[in-house]
């Protein structure tokens, strides 16, 4: 079993995305919500990794990266559908997405180099995962006894077990045993909470609530 290993502290993201301003359109609030959501996946990452779970560098990492970041996808989805609707949520998703994909082309070319000639860039690869990987996870729902606390869409455990599954892959065979356990009581339930509380934030930016140091910024 990986070794327990006091885990990195959460990310500092922003408290409030946009102080005194008029309702911003989709793509703004879209570019916000890439900017968390990217953020939030490498944390998730990076304390994988140091809990012992072995994430190489190159494609296992990327492909480690992007099952997580469609996971989050599929939450912040459901999220603005709560907050805007079915029209408001279909701009909304659409945008983040490509704001995601951008920022995870560029960073993989960086470290992996480009796809080779003829093949679906980078990003595209990310596009075509998102297309098809939520559609599984619209096939779960949300945990009730949160629901029922006012927390909004929290992800039921059909919804987080999918994710965990699906990062088997992406880990040696050594640490396959333990991805589930890991990704269900420590890593998902981090991670869900701090994209609700940003993208609360994000679109409901006036409305008040207390501070937390580990999550906030300036």
């Amino acid at each position: 079993m990986p070794a327990t290993i006091t885990p990195p502290p959460a990310p500092r993201l922003k408290s409030r995305w946009f102080r005194g301003g008029a309702g911003k359109s989709a793509q703004q609030q879209a570019s916000a919500a890439a900017f968390i959501v990217w953020r939030v996946a490498r944390h998730m990452l990076d304390r994988m990794r140091r809990a012992g779970f072995d994430v190489e560098v190159g494609p296992p990492y990327f492909a480690f990266l992007r099952e997580v970041l469609v996971f989050l996808v599929a939450l912040a989805d459901r999220i603005a559908y709560a907050r805007q609707g079915a029209e408001g949520r279909l701009a909304f998703t659409a945008a983040m997405v490509h704001h995601l994909a951008r920022i995870l082309q560029e960073n993989e070319d960086d470290l992996l180099g480009p796809a080779p000639a003829g093949a679906p860039s980078n990003g595209d690869t990310f596009i075509d995962l998102v297309n098809e990987i939520t559609g599984h996870y619209a096939e779960f729902g949300a945990d009730p006894t949160l629901a029922d606390a006012g927390a909004g869409f929290h992800p039921d455990f059909a919804f987080v077990r999918y994710l965990g599954r699906r990062l088997e892959p992406s880990l040696p065979e050594k640490d396959r045993r333990w991805v589930l356990d890991q990704v269900m009581a420590v890593e998902a339930p981090e991670a869900v909470a701090m994209v609700q509380r940003s993208l609360s934030d994000l679109f409901e930016p006036g409305a008040p609530r207390a501070r937390r140091s580990s999550t906030t910024g300036e």
